[in-house]
């Protein structure tokens, strides 16, 4: 909604904006996009116009869609996956997400996972076997791996220290 009233500001009509990009169709004068960049700065979203930053912010869309809202994982490779997502091949895409980053593809995946194990894990619905299964680890020791080398906490553990804080809060 932000982006819509910045873009009426500035009399931008012809533009779609989908989750995280806005593909304007027309030319605009350079103050205009200036002025667009410092509102949307003054709000807290950042006007991205170089191809490596776009193609980024894509990477990161297709990961966290893939991860955080599919109700089951892709059963191919995530690199094929992402690869056929965005349309480009997956070597260039993480070399391209390293050298911006700092950081491989493959970790921020892994990241990406861990914060969605430990979202299932605050939900309580599911049981280790069956998120481990949820977002396709090949074991439970494999996730509690992931999970520790992420996190320092083993997933009982964190799921102890969420049932211990939400007790505390009870007891106020």
């Amino acid at each position: 909604m932000v982006v819509h009233q910045e873009l009426e500001k500035l009399n931008i009509r012809n533009a779609v904006v989908d989750l995280g990009l806005v593909e304007i169709l027309d030319d605009i004068m350079d103050e205009h996009r200036q002025l667009l960049k410092e509102n949307l700065l003054k709000t807290g979203l950042e006007l991205l116009d170089d191809k490596k930053s776009i193609l980024i912010e894509k990477i990161k869309n297709a990961v966290t869609e893939m991860i955080h809202y599919s109700e089951s994982l892709p059963k191919e490779n995530f690199s094929d996956y992402i690869s056929e997502k965005l349309g480009y091949d997956y070597t260039y895409l993480a070399n391209t997400f390293s050298e911006v980053k700092g950081m491989t593809l493959q970790h921020f995946i892994i990241i990406n996972k861990v914060e969605r194990v430990k979202e299932l894990l605050l939900y309580d619905e599911l049981n280790l076997t069956e998120i481990s299964y949820k977002l396709n680890y090949s074991s439970v020791a494999h996730l509690s791996n992931q999970f520790k080398k992420i996190t320092g906490l083993s997933p009982s553990f964190y799921k102890q220290l969420k049932q211990k804080r939400l007790k505390n809060l009870e007891d106020l």
